[in-house]
């Protein structure tokens, strides 16, 4: 169950910015001598992986910010978070950690699942984030992309430190987002049957 919880931590925070739990997972194993990543995955502890990660970090982080290229940035990013979702997932959930002593007993017989599961976590997470954000720009002309930028780098951050840290902190901020995910979700389709209903109103009085 606390791998479980640590690799959804790890994917939905993919799905706020690619980079961040990748980043945090390859540094944890390089710094914290409480966390080891499994063989598969050791990658991204190494030099290359952490330079690499790093810049692409900051550039996201960058770019996320500044109107208009957030929106470009989020469809460059839909096939990107998922990917670095189903990475995050697959190497967090079978990592030796603070709370996790065996980590091969988590879906040792099909190591493809966590990263198809890390992959549908972080896309839902990614639709909700990009669609909140179109809406946000078209209501603003851009001006709450850096404010909602900055806290989706917040939550990110803190899904990810959570899950390598403090699983059970984790658990509890995957409740909250969870809410704002469904909240999101709702309010796009209350907003779609309204559009369809004015629509069709204007239709019959034509």
């Amino acid at each position: 169950m606390i791998e479980f919880i640590i690799g959804t931590s790890l994917a939905a925070s993919a799905g706020l910015n690619a980079w961040m739990p990748l980043f945090l997972l390859g540094l944890a194993d390089r710094l914290l001598p409480a966390m080891e990543l499994p063989p598969a995955w050791s990658w991204l502890s190494g030099d290359i992986a952490l330079w690499v990660v790093g810049v692409l970090l900051v550039l996201e982080i960058v770019a996320d910010k500044i109107p208009a290229l957030d929106s470009v940035n989020d469809v460059v990013q839909s096939i990107l978070r998922p990917a670095a979702g189903g990475i995050a997932f697959g190497a967090g959930s079978g990592a030796q950690t603070i709370a996790v002593d065996d980590p091969t007993s988590f879906f040792s017989d099909n190591a493809w699942v966590p990263v198809a599961v890390g992959i549908a976590i972080a896309l839902v997470v990614h639709v909700a984030k990009a669609t909140t954000r179109v809406a946000a720009n078209a209501t603003t002309g851009g001006l709450a992309a850096p404010v909602l930028s900055t806290a989706e780098d917040g939550a990110s951050f803190a899904l990810a430190a959570a899950a390598i840290l403090v699983p059970v902190l984790a658990a509890v901020l995957l409740v909250v987002l969870a809410i704002a995910v469904i909240a999101i979700i709702r309010r796009r389709s209350r907003r779609r049957r309204e559009r369809d209903a004015d629509q069709s109103s204007a239709g019959l009085q034509t």
